[in-house]
């Protein structure tokens, strides 16, 4: 049961990278920019009760510790209803037998076990209105992706779970269908995947795919542009660390870290096997700059899974989040605290957990994590999904202090949410990109909208994006603290002001 339940778990989160993605992108440079100094230093407070999001997440967990049991669940970020406010679904587990026969189904058979979809209200607190949407959702849920399958306008989900994958449709009047068959969605056999990245790691003008997979080599995807890919892990660096280890591979996510202009991977991983940050040197050749970089020792006593580069201070050079929790409830340190380190712009990172709050600090068991600007105001905010527990959302208090604009990016011959659309910014000395994604991080969705911080400058002179179709559009000379709504072939269609 153990190995099937392995197995599902992989092939689940295998299919988060796929709900939709670009199939071309355009490549481009970007300079390094010049340091300046910042005295911004952001605390994250966790509000969650405050915001009335009331969820406990259900294990099950039984004497056979199934890998169900530990693997967790995500969390999603995404505007449901159109509002202008970002809405939050979680995603629940469901009573499991002890010992489960073989082929059994767990099923929701109580309000407690269900998903929950939480509406964001005008005042920025939540109300739950699962029953209304139809989300309650089957079997025992694990992973969420977000992207309007249809090109309707409205964000459409995809939740995977052991005992069936769900495509929900978006009916635009805060309920959704369940089109599961009608789509054609079957799950495939064989993979072990726990974390899924799609990005144009060499910039050929093709979306790659990268797969994090546990207690084995990693694999990267090199797609060869006719519709075939060629499995490149080892002749990249990238399938094992730079010992030559396999590694429990969880969380994945992607950023130019160094404003080299070229996206670079980080890997969360079991105990004892730390943290993996591979340098994209070009050319499909990556290096394992884990120690250099001090993101690795620290994480040696930590078992990791969600993660994301963000800029959380909106100095302009993303930094990166990690939620922690070990697998097995019988370890010392089942327990574990969050990681926050903040990019030093020489190629280092700090780790600041304890300057930045003590909700960082709280020893829980993470699991799923979604990162967006939840209230609107310029900073990104975080919420963490927690194996048998409540979640966790960090409002991010400070980094609204700096500049920053936000990024809607809307398709028209592309898919509607410009997923794989590639954006690269300049502000002055600084330029900064970013790819749009659906799924990434550990099970879970963040906000589309792209993010960027730009310390103290007032303004940005060039926006690109760089659409799947091939198309590219171009924008100049816009204010800081925007959100931005760009159209593919109409270029800026919208501004909103950031509540600052």
């Amino acid at each position: 049961m153990a190995n099937k339940n392995q197995s599902i778990a992989g092939r689940n989160s295998f299919l988060l990278a796929f709900l939709v993605f670009g199939t071309t992108l355009l490549s481009q440079q970007s300079a390094p920019a010049a340091k300046q100094t910042t005295t911004v230093q952001p605390k994250f407070s966790d509000v969650t009760s405050a915001l009335d999001l009331h969820f406990q997440h259900i294990a099950s967990h039984t004497s056979k510790k199934y890998l169900i049991e530990t693997m967790g669940s995500g969390v999603a970020l995404f505007d449901y209803d159109n509002d202008g406010r970002l809405d939050i679904f979680v995603v629940n587990g469901a009573p499991l037998s002890d010992p489960t026969p073989k082929g059994t189904i767990p099923q929701k058979t109580r309000p407690e076990h269900w998903n929950r979809l939480f509406h964001q209200k005008p005042d920025g607190t939540f109300e739950d209105v699962t029953e209304k949407a139809g989300l309650q959702g089957v079997g025992y849920g694990m992973g969420v992706a977000v992207g309007d399958f249809d090109n309707d306008g409205y964000e459409d989900l995809y939740v995977t779970s052991y005992g069936g994958n769900k495509l929900y449709h978006n009916n635009g009047d805060g309920t959704f269908t369940d089109v599961s068959k009608k789509a054609g969605v079957s799950d495939p056999n064989g993979y072990y995947g726990m974390g899924v990245i799609c990005s144009d790691f060499d910039e050929d003008g093709f979306v790659d795919i990268f797969v994090a997979n546990d207690s084995s080599p990693n694999f990267l995807y090199h797609n060869n542009g006719d519709g075939t890919f060629k499995e490149i892990g080892f002749s990249s660096g990238t399938a094992v660390n730079g010992e030559g280890r396999e590694q429990g591979s969880m969380g994945v996510t992607v950023a130019d870290y160094d404003h080299d202009g070229r996206l670079d991977l980080f890997i969360t991983n079991f105990d004892d096997e730390y943290n993996v940050l591979y340098h994209n040197d070009g050319k499909n050749s990556f290096t394992d700059v884990s120690y250099a970089a001090k993101v690795a020792e620290v994480s040696l006593p930590y078992v990791g899974w969600g993660t994301k580069f963000f800029d959380y201070d909106n100095d302009g050079w993303v930094d990166l989040f990690v939620a922690n929790g070990h697998a097995y409830p019988q370890r010392d340190h089942y327990r574990q605290r969050e990681f926050l380190f903040h990019n030093n712009r020489d190629g280092t990172f700090s780790e600041v957990a304890n300057q930045a709050g003590s909700a960082l600090l709280e020893e829980r068991v993470g699991r799923g994590v979604a990162f967006g600007d939840i209230d609107n105001d310029g900073d990104v905010d975080i919420v963490v999904a927690d194996l048998d527990g409540s979640p966790q959302l960090l409002r991010n208090d400070g980094g609204e202090r700096n500049n920053s604009v936000l990024i809607k990016t809307v398709g028209v011959k592309s898919n509607r949410d410009g997923i794989g659309a590639r954006v690269k910014i300049v502000s002055g000395d600084l330029t900064q990109i970013d790819e749009v994604h659906s799924g990434g991080c550990y099970l879970s969705q963040s906000d589309l909208r792209l993010h960027f911080g730009l310390e103290k400058r007032s303004k940005v002179d060039l926006i690109e994006v760089h659409w799947p179709s091939g198309a590219v559009d171009k924008v100049t000379n816009v204010g800081a603290n925007k959100i931005l709504t760009i159209k593919e072939g109409q270029g800026l269609v919208e501004q909103k002001n950031l509540k600052k």
